[in-house]
């Protein structure tokens, strides 16, 4: 993400005030992302009977509870990354596989649904007409990409941790309909898959499938809004 506005910075595409500007923007909307993603785990959990992330104090909004240095740079650097995982106690669940599962996909659909949200008034800004000399057209481009960001970050933040590869919530979701053996494969080269996702990461092997993704995940959400006049 501010690797790619970095770059278009050095190549004069965007000038610094703007880089500045989207990095204001973007650093607030991550730590919402963060936060929220994390708390709708420990959220979803509590309600099924797990108060294990309250007695961690970690069923709270607070976004330095949930930070994981790496992942936190990750997702400013490219997009993609992830928090300081809820600690979840699966026995205390009536189902534990249906327990793991949903407490697992709150934390991307919470990302999606903020995402769904936005996404309208990203539209209605996009929409609005302004002279270049407007007060009001400044104000207006600010927001538009204030939420424009918002939506991006969001969806991508929800695609990627839906990879099933530790230690991302897919993985969550996977480890729970694995055969016993690889379940314990999984669980002992964890450290591994994380090293490997880094590096996939870091290389952008990820980048375009995960890209692609997104992409249509906002083709779909702009079309759904788009069917309300005004927002099309």
């Amino acid at each position: 993400m501010l690797v790619r506005y970095l770059f278009q910075m050095i190549n004069g595409t965007i000038t610094v005030s703007e880089f500045l500007l989207i990095l204001v923007i973007v650093i607030p909307v991550v730590l919402v992302s963060l936060t929220v993603h994390e708390y709708m785990h420990g959220f979803v959990s509590y309600k099924l009977g797990d108060p294990t992330a309250m007695n961690y104090g970690r069923l709270t909004l607070n976004p330095l509870k949930h930070l994981d240095p790496i992942g936190t740079i990750c997702m400013l650097c490219f997009g993609f990354g992830w928090a300081k995982p809820v600690p979840i106690n699966s026995g205390y669940y009536k189902n534990m596989r249906l327990g793991i599962t949903l407490t697992a996909l709150a934390g991307p659909f919470s990302n999606f649904l903020m995402a769904f949200l936005a996404t309208p008034i990203m539209l209605l800004l996009g929409n609005l007409t302004f002279t270049d000399t407007d007060f009001w057209f400044n104000l207006a481009s600010a927001v538009y990409t204030f939420f424009s960001v918002f939506v991006q970050i969001n969806i991508m933040f929800g695609v990627f941790n839906l990879i099933p590869v530790p230690p991302l919530d897919g993985s969550r979701i996977l480890l729970v309909f694995l055969p016993q053996k690889a379940y314990y494969f999984v669980i002992k080269y964890e450290r591994f898959m994380m090293i490997a996702l880094m590096v996939l990461l870091y290389f952008d092997f990820l980048t375009i499938p995960l890209n692609f993704m997104s992409n249509g995940i906002l083709w779909v959400f702009t079309k759904l809004w788009g069917l309300i006049p005004g927002l099309g």
